[in-house]
C-alpha cells in the first residue's frame, strides 16, 4: 500500500511515497479506502518540527489527521451490514491519513450523506467543524458584527458562510484583492486588505464606534494582536489561529478590564461526540446548498509535498486537498 511519509523534520521535500503493509481493522475499526485527504496548516507546522510543544510527532510517520473514503471492511464488534461500502469521513488524530487505506476507531466516523463529492466532505472535516464550534463558543447571535481575521483560508470561508447563516453582520481580513473578492462573494459585508499599513483604523471604521461584538482571529500574530485592539467591551474573543507562528498575545487582565471574555485553540479541542455532532452537521448544511468548501486545489497523494508547499506560501485561495 502507498503512503506519502515524513521521513524528519524539515521542508515539504521531507515528504517522501512509500510502500508498508496493509493496515487490518481491529475491534471496533473499520478500515477506510481513503478518497480524499483533509490538510490544514497544522500539518506544515508538525512536519517542519515548529508544532512540537503543542503536538508531539516524532519522525518518521505518516501525517494525516483525517480522511474521507469509502468502508471496506470492519473489525470485530462493529455491524458489516450497517457500514460496508458506506461514505464516511473519519477523524484519526494526528497521523496516519496520507495512505490509500486508513483504519479508524468506529467513533470518529461520521456517514457522508449524499451530494457532497468526497473532496468537499474532507475539506469540512477539520474546519467545518472547528468553525461550527467556534460560532458555538462565542455565541454568536443575530444582528451582532464579527471581524474574521483570516477570512479567505479554509476555515475563514466557512465562518463567513455560517456567520451569515446566522443573521451576524461580517468584516472579514484578506490580503490582497484577490482573496478579497471571495470572501465578498462568500457574502461578507465589508472585506479589509491586512497588506495595508492603516488597515486597523479602516476595520475599526467599517465595524463602528463599539467594535465587534465577536473576534475569531485565525492569523495569531501581530495580526490577532491588533484585532484584539478591535473587540467591544464585553465581547468575546477567540485566539484559534496561528499560521503566522504562535498566537496572538493577549494580556489577560486587559481583557478582564473591557470585560472581553477570551477563548483560545483549547475551547475547540472536542470531546468524540462534539466532534461527530458538529461533523454531521457541517455536512448536511452542504449537502443542503448552505455551505461551500472553498478547495484551491487538489493534489495527487504523491505530490503531497507540492501541496504542503502551495499551503505554505499561500498562493491558493482557501483549501488543498488530497486525492487518492
Amino acid at each position: 500500500m502507498r503512503v506519502v511519509r515524513a521521513m524528519r523534520f524539515g521542508g515539504p521535500e521531507v515528504l517522501v511515497p512509500a510502500d508498508v503493509p496493509e493496515p487490518v481493522a481491529g475491534p471496533g475499526q473499520v478500515l477506510v479506502e481513503v478518497a480524499a485527504v483533509d490538510t490544514i496548516f497544522l500539518e506544515t507546522q508538525l512536519r517542519s518540527g515548529t508544532a512540537t510543544q503543542w503536538f508531539p510527532v516524532e519522525p518518521p510517520y505518516v501525517p494525516g489527521g483525517g480522511i474521507a473514503g469509502t468502508v471496506r471492511a470492519v473489525g470485530a464488534g462493529v455491524d458489516g451490514s450497517q457500514w460496508l461500502g458506506r461514505r464516511v469521513i473519519a477523524s484519526l488524530g494526528l497521523t496516519g491519513g496520507y495512505a490509500e487505506r486508513a483504519v479508524a476507531d468506529l467513533e470518529s466516523v461520521v456517514p457522508v450523506p449524499d451530494g457532497p463529492a468526497f473532496t468537499d466532505a474532507a475539506a469540512l472535516l477539520h474546519d467545518g467543524v472547528t468553525a461550527t464550534a467556534l460560532l458555538e463558543a462565542t455565541e454568536l447571535k443575530p444582528g451582532e458584527t464579527v471581524l474574521i481575521v483570516g477570512a479567505s483560508g479554509g476555515m475563514g470561508t466557512l465562518l463567513v458562510q455560517l456567520a451569515k447563516a446566522a443573521g451576524a453582520r461580517v468584516v472579514g481580513t484578506a490580503r490582497g484583492e484577490r482573496k478579497a473578492a471571495l470572501v465578498r462573494e462568500l457574502g461578507a459585508d465589508v472585506v479589509v486588505d491586512t497588506r495595508s499599513p492603516g488597515w486597523v483604523g479602516r476595520a475599526r471604521e467599517a465595524l463602528g464606534p463599539a467594535g465587534a461584538d465577536v473576534v475569531l482571529d485565525g492569523v495569531g500574530g501581530e495580526v490577532g494582536g491588533a484585532a484584539f485592539g478591535l473587540v467591544a467591551e464585553g465581547g468575546r474573543f477567540s485566539a484559534h489561529g496561528a499560521p503566522t507562528g504562535g498566537f496572538a498575545e493577549v494580556d489577560p487582565a486587559a481583557a478582564e478590564r473591557r470585560g472581553v471574555r477570551l477563548l483560545g485553540i483549547g475551547d475547540v479541542q472536542l470531546a468524540t461526540e462534539t466532534y461527530t455532532r458538529l461533523a454531521g452537521r457541517a455536512l448536511a448544511e452542504a449537502a443542503a446548498g448552505r455551505l461551500r468548501p472553498v478547495i484551491g486545489g487538489t493534489f495527487p497523494l504523491e505530490r503531497a509535498a507540492e501541496a504542503h508547499a502551495a499551503i505554505e506560501d499561500r498562493s491558493l485561495l482557501g483549501k488543498v486537498v488530497l486525492t487518492v
